[in-house]
């Protein structure tokens, strides 16, 4: 049984990048529907028609916002489609994006998930959506209800088990290496993984690989010399390749999907 309480947050997290009106519309809708929102940019950079690298930064942030709070994401290359919206409700949070392997990472643990049944809709007097824009015409005034506690998600959608799975499989691990890939890329030319601290705590002396390069951990940038490439775990708590005080990604060629090991090499 669901006990989310909305906060009147709402997050947004789109590969629309910055031209256009589309985010700033989206918005609009929100406002529309509950003028008292606030809604927060989680970001807006996410590779055209890449719905994993989302889905790992709203499981990565969600925890910074208040319980209550609704998180949004639109990277949905199945608009207009069959394809289904789906919520889920997971530690005192509600998350809503197009059912194609972005939520993964949440929807693996949640306390409970729906799918949008859109018959339901009717209740909020919506207009018939476009075939191309349910981010401004299904998701927009959906999370503003929702956000104002004018409806729930119970009320909008059907409880299902089943759901699309992830795009990327989860990092394998064995007793002394753990494989993982490169999952996206900051702004400062940082590679960053989808291997979690957790997963190699146990190591006594921990290397990372990648393509035929070998990295050794420090605990922050500034331990490395200018120009040294570093693995470190980063401040979101995974492992990251980077280059002091330069770009690893323009000086190295990889890129998000490339495959990573961190290696125990104490154990040789």
């Amino acid at each position: 049984m669901s006990n989310w309480q909305p906060c009147g947050i709402i997050t947004i997290t789109t590969d629309f990048g910055h031209k256009g009106p589309f985010t700033a519309v989206m918005k609009g809708v929100i406002l529309k529907h509950f003028a008292d929102a606030s809604i927060i940019d989680l970001t807006h950079d996410i590779p055209a028609h890449w719905p994993p690298e989302a889905g790992f930064w709203i499981d990565r942030s969600y925890q910074y916002f208040p319980k209550g709070s609704i998180h949004v994401a639109i990277v949905d290359p199945g608009v207009g489609t069959q394809r289904e919206i789906i919520i889920a409700e997971y530690d005192g949070h509600v998350f809503m994006a197009p059912d194609n392997g972005l939520l993964a990472p949440i929807l693996d643990k949640s306390d409970i998930v729906y799918h949008l049944a859109y018959k339901n809709l009717q209740t909020l007097g919506l207009p018939a959506p476009s075939a191309t824009f349910h981010g401004r015409d299904i998701f927009a005034p959906v999370v503003a209800e929702m956000a104002a506690g004018h409806i729930a998600p119970a009320a909008i959608g059907k409880v299902t088990t089943q759901w699309t799975p992830a795009w990327i499989d989860t990092p394998e691990v064995n007793a002394a290496q753990v494989s993982g890939i490169i999952i996206t890329v900051d702004a400062f030319g940082n590679l960053i993984s989808n291997i979690d601290a957790n997963l190699i705590k146990s190591f006594s002396n921990p290397v990372a690989h990648l393509a035929g390069h070998d990295f050794s951990f420090k605990t922050t940038y500034g331990q490395a010399e200018p120009g040294e490439y570093l693995a470190l775990i980063n401040s979101f708590g995974v492992l990251e390749i980077a280059r002091a005080g330069g770009s690893a990604t323009d000086s190295l060629g990889f890129e998000r999907g490339a495959p990573i090991i961190v290696i125990d090499t104490s154990t040789d």
